[in-house]
C-alpha cells in the first residue's frame, strides 16, 4: 500500500497549461547518434518555443540529432542535453562553494544551489526514463526541474560578488533554464497534439482564452473517499523526548511501490529541525493529534546560514510522504522575516488533519504534486507559497496579526504562487475551504477594519496561478480580492487568478480587480476526473502535470497502466505491504485500494469507486 489521497465530488478548475518558452542562447550537448545533417523535426519541435530560432540553434549546434529523428526522439535528446547542462551547473556551484569558506551567505547560497540542482537532475532522469509511457508524470517532473534551476539562479543573485558566481548565473539564465523551458514546451505540445506538429505553436495562456483540450466524457459526479488509511502497521515509534530525525534516518532507502515506513510519533513537543531526504520514499508520520504531537523550530532568514529554503522546521523531499494528526510550527515570531514551518518537494504527498503555524511564509509548497486535506494553515505574509501543483481541500486558512504592534495595521496576502514558466503544470487550488481571521486578529479588525487588509493572493512570479472553488471567504478579504506585487503591474497580464461559486461576506465578484477571473462553468470538472479518468478517482499519482488545469486535463493514464498510448489495462491490487493476486480486491472506504503497475510503478494507490 502506498500514498492515499482524499478525493470527493468537489469541483476543480480545468484551466490550460499554456505553452511558453524563452530561449536566450544556445548550448552544445552530446547525443548518441552523430550526424552532420539537421533533423527537420528540430525545426518542427522548436515551434513550441517562444524563440524558435534560438531553440533550433540550441538543438542543432551539436550536430548529433539523427537526421531522421522522430519528434519523441528530439524530445529525448533535449532531455539528455538538459542533463549534461545540469552536470555543468553542478560543477559551477561546487566551485563557488569551494571558494566561499569565509563567506557564510555565499556558501549557503552555493550549498542550496547544489541541493536544488541534484533534485533537478534526478527529475530529468525520471522524465527521460518514462517519457514514452507517461507524459503526465514527465511534465510534472520537468516542471519541478525547471523550478529548481530557477531557484538556484535566484539564490546566487543575492551573492553575485565574484566572477564565478556571475559566470554561473549567465550559464543558468542563458543556457540551462532556456533549454529546459524549451524541452518542457515540446512535451506539452506533444501531449496535446502528438507527432502532428502542424498545430504546434508558440505559447499562449488561459488569459488569452486558450484552454487545453479535455477528453470527451471525462466529467462525472462519482464520489470517492480516500485518505491516509487507518490501521497501518507501525514500523518505529518516537517517544516523548526522542528524535523524529533519528526515526527518519532509520527508514530504509528507496522503498518501492506498495511499501510504507510508518513512524508513530507520540504526544509531545519535538523541538528539532527534521529533514526527509530524497532517498527516503513513502515515509508516513502518524501523530496522536493536532496540538498533541508538535514538531517546532525557530529558524528564520537573518540567522547565520539561513535562507527561506532551509528555514523550514520540517522539510520533505522523498516522494510519497504522508502525515496526519500532527502540528508543525515555526515560532520565530511576527517580527521575523521568512520563517517556514513546512516545506515539501515530495511528489504525490498527502497531509491530512495537520496544522501549520507561522507568520511569514508558513507553508512552502515548493514543487510537484501535493494534497492538503482538512488542514489548518495559519500565517500572514504570503504564508502559502511555492511553485507546486497543490490542492487544499476542506482546509481552514487563518490570518493572524502581522506585527508586534498590530494596531498600526498591515496588508496581508494568503498566497504567493511562484510559477515562472507558462509550460509548468503548477498552481494552487482551494476547494471547499474557509479563509478567516484568528480570534485575536478579528478583534483588531473590528477596532479598525480599514487598517487591516487581506487579499487572496499576489503574484510572486510571472505566471502565478491560484483558484478558489466553492470556498467560504470571511469579511477580512478585501472586495478587490487580489493584490498586485509591490504596487506594480508585474504579472497582471500573465497570471491566472480565478474563483468559482465562492460564498461569504468576502466574496464580492462585482468588485474584484479586472485582472482576476470568475471561472466559466464549462471549464470546471469534478475532482476525481480532474485528477484522472472518468472511471477512476485516485490520488496524486494521477495529478501528473495537471494539478490545476491550471492544472489541466483530468487523465494521467486514463486509468490504464502504461498510460493512454496503448498501455495494459490490467491493475495490480495492493493492500498494506502485501500484494493481492491480480484481479483480487480489498475493501476500503467507498472503493477498492489498487495501485497502477506497468513500466512506471507508482507509490500512490488508487481508490476505485464501486
Amino acid at each position: 500500500m502506498a500514498n492515499y489521497l482524499s478525493l470527493t465530488t468537489h469541483s476543480l478548475l480545468l484551466l490550460l497549461f499554456s505553452l511558453s518558452l524563452s530561449l536566450h542562447s544556445s548550448t552544445s550537448c552530446n547525443s548518441p547518434s552523430p550526424s552532420d545533417q539537421q533533423s527537420p523535426n528540430i525545426t518542427e519541435a522548436c515551434k513550441a518555443s517562444a524563440d524558435p530560432p534560438n531553440c533550433i540553434k540550441w538543438l542543432s549546434n551539436s550536430g548529433r540529432v539523427p537526421p531522421r529523428a522522430t519528434i519523441p526522439e528530439v524530445i529525448q535528446f533535449a532531455l539528455s542535453a538538459t542533463n549534461l547542462n545540469l552536470r555543468a551547473g553542478q560543477a559551477m556551484a561546487k566551485a563557488i562553494l569551494d571558494e566561499s569558506s569565509g563567506n557564510v551567505n555565499r556558501s549557503t547560497a552555493a550549498s542550496t544551489c547544489l541541493e536544488l540542482l541534484g533534485y533537478a537532475k534526478y527529475r530529468i532522469a525520471q522524465a527521460h526514463d518514462t517519457i514514452s509511457s507517461n507524459l503526465k508524470d514527465t511534465r510534472a517532473w520537468v516542471s519541478a526541474s525547471l523550478a529548481y534551476q530557477y531557484d538556484c539562479w535566484s539564490a546566487l543573485k543575492y551573492v553575485n560578488d565574484t566572477k564565478s558566481v556571475l559566470d554561473a548565473m549567465v550559464f543558468f539564465n542563458g543556457t540551462l533554464i532556456p533549454g529546459t523551458s524549451s524541452t518542457l514546451g515540446m512535451m506539452v505540445n506533444y501531449d496535446i497534439y502528438g507527432e502532428n506538429t502542424g498545430p504546434w505553436a508558440q505559447p499562449q495562456t488561459e488569459r488569452h482564452n486558450v484552454w487545453e483540450p479535455v477528453k470527451k466524457g471525462s466529467c462525472s459526479d462519482k464520489e470517492c473517499r480516500c485518505g491516509v488509511p487507518t490501521g497501518l502497521k507501525v514500523d518505529l515509534t518516537v517517544r516523548r523526548g526522542g528524535s523524529v530525525q533519528k526515526a527518519v534516518d532509520a527508514a530504509p532507502d528507496n522503498l518501492g511501490p506498495g511499501e510504507l515506513f510508518v513512524i508513530w510519533i507520540q504526544e509531545g513537543v519535538y523541538d528539532e529541525t527534521v529533514r526527509v531526504p530524497l532517498k527516503k520514499k513513502n515515509v508516513v508520520f502518524l501523530g496522536e493529534g493536532v496540538g498533541k504531537t508538535v514538531i517546532t523550530g525557530t529558524r528564520k532568514v537573518g540567522d547565520p546560514g539561513v535562507n527561506t529554503y532551509n528555514s523550514a522546521t520540517l522539510a520533505v523531499a522523498g516522494d510519497g510522504f504522508m502525515a496526519s494528526n500532527i502540528t508543525i510550527k515555526n515560532t520565530a515570531g511576527p517580527m521575523a522575516h521568512q520563517a517556514v514551518a513546512f516545506r515539501s518537494d515530495s511528489d504525490r504527498s498527502v497531509m491530512e488533519n495537520c496544522e501549520f503555524f507561522g507568520h511569514q511564509d508558513t507553508l512552502y509548497a515548493h514543487t510537484l504534486r501535493q494534497l492538503y486535506k482538512n488542514c489548518t494553515i495559519q500565517g500572514n505574509v504570503d504564508f502559502i507559497f511555492g511553485n507546486s501543483a497543490a490542492v487544499f481541500e476542506k482546509c481552514t486558512i487563518l490570518v493572524n496579526p502581522r506585527q508586534v504592534n498590530p494596531t498600526k495595521g498591515e496588508t496581508n496576502a494568503v498566497t504567493a504562487h511562484g510559477r515562472t514558466d507558462p509550460a509548468q503544470s503548477t498552481g494552487f487550488v482551494f476547494l471547499h475551504s474557509l479563509v478567516d481571521a484568528t480570534a485575536e486578529y478579528k478583534k483588531l479588525i473590528q477596532q479598525n477594519a480599514s487598517a487591516h487588509i487581506t487579499f487572496l493572493g499576489r503574484p510572486w512570479k510571472q505566471y502565478s496561478r491560484t483558484v478558489y472553488i466553492k470556498c467560504t471567504l470571511k469579511a477580512l478579504i478585501s472586495p478587490a480580492g487580489w493584490m498586485p506585487w509591490d504596487k506594480t503591474d508585474f504579472a497582471l497580464t500573465t497570471l491566472y487568478y480565478g474563483e468559482y461559486k465562492n460564498r461569504g461576506p468576502g466574496y464580492t465578484p462585482d468588485k474584484r480587480v479586472n485582472w482576476s477571473s470568475q471561472i466559466p462553468a464549462n471549464h470546471v470538472c469534478p475532482i476525481p476526473n480532474f485528477l484522472n479518468s472518468v472511471d477512476d478517482c485516485f490520488p496524486l499519482r494521477a495529478t501528473a502535470n495537471y494539478l490545476i488545469r491550471i492544472a489541466a486535463k483530468a487523465d494521467v493514464r486514463t486509468g490504464r497502466d502504461g498510460g493512454g498510448k496503448g498501455g495494459d489495462s490490467r491493475r495490480r491490487v495492493l493492500h498494506g505491504r502485501r500484494r493481492v493476486p491480480m484481479g483480487g480486491s480489498e475493501r476500503c472506504d467507498g472503493g477498492v485500494w489498487m495501485a497502477l503497475g506497468g513500466a512506471v510503478e507508482v507509490s500512490a494507490s488508487v481508490c476505485m469507486c464501486v
